[in-house]
């Protein structure tokens, strides 16, 4: 922990009457000049949650009830509000802002300088003002020692899920049957299928789908 971060704090939370709460930090995690990370709150989880073998960057800021997973990134300035759920191994770059009870899926990167109002699926790249999907994170998925066949049937997942000839029910419906032996693409029918408080992201109508992306951000 370097000089200035503050762990901790009570919640920036009107809702908080003072009851008491916790944050959990992991181990093995790198909290830089400046961080900031909240209690949680008493009017909801009362816990904020951050994994093991985390990396967080000057300036970050872990908000009241959030949890965040193992070996995530947070660069400089980035920022999470309230209930926000970051899955593991995700990548936040510098003065990036998570709007309130946001999910971010495993393996998901996300552009510095980015507005995320919405979820980000899992191995997605992510980025932009009301961030849009740019793609799989494929380098990303290499490192990690993701099989080459398991990457190019996400690929394909990813494009089905997306089909705009359809509504995305029905592509999500599409999807459980024709990829139902890869349990990477389960993970991203799941994540949409049990869908929390905000929508999800999808890709940019400008950008094309994206799908082949090879770069992480």
């Amino acid at each position: 922990v370097y000089p200035m971060a503050i762990l901790g704090a009570p919640p920036q939370n009107t809702k908080h009457k003072g009851g008491r709460t916790t944050l959990v930090i992991g181990e093995n995690c790198t909290i830089r000049e400046g961080v900031t990370m909240h209690l949680g709150t008493d009017s909801s989880r009362g816990e904020t949650t951050v994994g093991d073998n985390g990396n967080f960057l000057a300036y970050a800021h872990i908000a009241h009830d959030c949890v965040v997973g193992k070996n995530a990134t947070f660069a400089n300035g980035a920022t999470l509000g309230g209930h926000c759920e970051i899955g593991d191994n995700v990548y936040i770059g510098g003065l990036t802002a998570v709007h309130q009870f946001v999910r971010i899926g495993n393996n998901a990167f996300i552009g510095g300088c980015s507005a995320v109002v919405g979820d980000v699926i899992p191995y997605a790249i992510a980025a932009g003002n009301r961030a849009s999907l740019r793609g799989l994170n494929i380098v990303g998925l290499k490192r990690s020692g993701l099989p080459r066949a398991e990457i190019h049937l996400l690929r394909k997942a990813y494009r089905t899920i997306f089909d705009r000839s359809r509504t995305v029910g029905e592509n999500i419906e599409f999807a459980k049957a024709e990829f139902a032996s890869s349990p990477t693409a389960m993970k991203i029918i799941d994540f949409i299928a049990n869908r929390g408080k905000r929508h999800y992201a999808v890709p940019s109508l400008k950008g094309g789908d994206g799908d082949d992306a090879d770069d992480e951000g």
